[in-house]
Parts: C-alpha cells; sequence; structure tokens
C-alpha cells in the first residue's frame, strides 16, 4: 500500500476464524533484514520485528518516523504477510510528496532500525477455517464461502497476504483475484501470484491493464468496467465473501457496482487509502 491512512469500511462482522487470529497490537523496534525493488516506483522490505506476535492475513501496522528535531511522522501500510513469527514483509509505492514512503523506498538499508506499531486492523483480515477448529462456538459460525479479492494498483498488499496464507494452508476455500494494475512492470508479487496461480486450483488470478499490457494479451489496456467486473468475479448467485482494496475512487466505484450486480454490501468489506 502506498503512504496512507488506510481506513476500512466494515458492514459485517469477521468470520470467527479471522477474529481468533487477530493478535494484540503494540509498539515494537524493526530491523530491516533486506529491502529490494518491488516496481519501478515501489520497494519491499523485509522486516525482523522484536517482539512481534504475529498477524493475520490483511492486518496492517504503522511505521514511525523522528527527526533529528523530535519531528515525528507515522504512516499505515499493509502487511503482505502474515502467521506467527517475528518477520513482517511490507511493499511500499513511493508518494513524491510524502513525509515517510521516500524514504523507505529509496533510503533505508538493512540493517536501519524502525517502531512500528501493530498489528492492525480486525476486519479487514482473513484466516484460513482451520484457525476455528476445536472451537464449537467458532465452528457455528465458520464461513465457508468462496472468496473474491479486488485490487486496485498497490492494494493488492493485504489481498496477496490471503492469497498466500490460504495456499500455505492448502485451505479449500474458492479464492479468485481481480487486479488492475497500470502495466506488468507494475504488478506487486508478479512471480508469486504467477505460482500460487498455478499451484493452487482453487485460486483464479484475473489481471486488467490500464495503461499497457503485454504483447498478445487478450484485450487492449483499459480501465476496469461494470462489465469488466461482473464478468470477472464470482457470480453474486454464489454469495462470495469480498474483499476490495485501493484508491478511494476504485474502491467506492467498484463496491458500488457489486451492489448493483446483486451481491449483498454486508459481504463486502473494503480498504481505501489516500495520500496525506
Amino acid at each position: 500500500m502506498s503512504e496512507a491512512t488506510a481506513q476500512t469500511t466494515a458492514p459485517a462482522a469477521a468470520s470467527a476464524a479471522a477474529v481468533l487470529a487477530v493478535p494484540r497490537s503494540g509498539w515494537h523496534v524493526a530491523t530491516v533484514a533486506s529491502t529490494r525493488r518491488e516496481t519501478p516506483n515501489a520497494a519491499r522490505i523485509e522486516l525482523e520485528v522484536d517482539g512481534w506476535p504475529g498477524n493475520a492475513a490483511g492486518q496492517h501496522l504503522d511505521v514511525r518516523l523522528t527527526a533529528p528535531d523530535g519531528y515525528t511522522a507515522t504512516r499505515s501500510y499493509s502487511i503482505a504477510s502474515s502467521g506467527t513469527g517475528t518477520h513482517v514483509t511490507l511493499a511500499v509505492d513511493k508518494l513524491p510528496d510524502g513525509e515517510v514512503s521516500p524514504y523507505l523506498v529509496d533510503e533505508v538499508r538493512a540493517g536501519d532500525m524502525l517502531e512500528v506499531h501493530g498489528p492492525l486492523g480486525a476486519f479487514f483480515v482473513w484466516a484460513p477455517d482451520a484457525a476455528a477448529a476445536g472451537d464449537p462456538a467458532a465452528d457455528a459460525t465458520r464461513d465457508t464461502r468462496p472468496v473474491q479479492l479486488i485490487a486496485g494498483g498497490s492494494g493488492v498488499v493485504p489481498l496477496f497476504a490471503m492469497a498466500a496464507a490460504h495456499d500455505a494452508a492448502e485451505d479449500p476455500t474458492p479464492f479468485r483475484l481481480l487486479y488492475s494494475v497500470r502495466s506488468p512492470d507494475d504488478v506487486y508479487f508478479a512471480d508469486a501470484l504467477r505460482r500460487l496461480a498455478a499451484a493452487s486450483a482453487s485460486l483464479q488470478l484475473d489481471l486488467v491493464y490500464t495503461r499497457r499490457a503485454p504483447e498478445g494479451w487478450p484485450s487492449p489496456p483499459a480501465r476496469i468496467t461494470r462489465d469488466v467486473l461482473e464478468a470477472a468475479v464470482i457470480p453474486a448467485a454464489e454469495r462470495p465473501r469480498v474483499f476490495v482494496c485501493g484508491s478511494t475512487g476504485f474502491v467506492e466505484r467498484v463496491a458500488d457496482w457489486l451492489v448493483e450486480l446483486g451481491h449483498d454490501a454486508r459481504s463486502i468489506r473494503t480498504e481505501r487509502y489516500g495520500g496525506t
């Protein structure tokens, strides 16, 4: 996710499995283990976080930078990894006028220390059903409906965490990801997404390029339309849970179309971001 203030809309309660998977948040010191270019405008940052309690797929954290004069700036970033352990993966998109993302993308190096607060967020999360196994109360409310993920640009970061968690758990829930992105160079986790789609029969990946498509791509570059959305998502009749993440305009447009197409608004969870 780009430098942003995450805003989550959660019209329905999270599944029992997801709620059980949400650890307690707190402030931690993170050491940068490695950093690399994710796209021409974004970096992937691997962190080792002292005392990190683990996190559910879809959660986010805050990064706080402090200047020598004491000025601080804090921004929220989605977490691209999940599970127990102290390793956390971020993928940060740079905003030219941002206060935090230019440093994270261009300046931070292995061995640097960062202040992070998290994990945060309890509703825009997904966890394998196995997380609720053995708990009678959770089992009674287990939600095994198919899952539709819809991402715009860097909004794919928390959805990638969900797809990776789904694959790692060998969860049988059907998963489908619709990902709108400017060009092949701008695809986050491109190799990993291809591997997930190839390895898991229950994950379907649909890419929509808005500015430049690969040679031989079956459709010209264009923004997602209502018709494209209808053709590339799990039908409303199958009552999917839907997670949508991207810019405010993208999320609001897609959510409105989903409701028009008959999806239950209570099954649509959204997370949006905007530069600050």
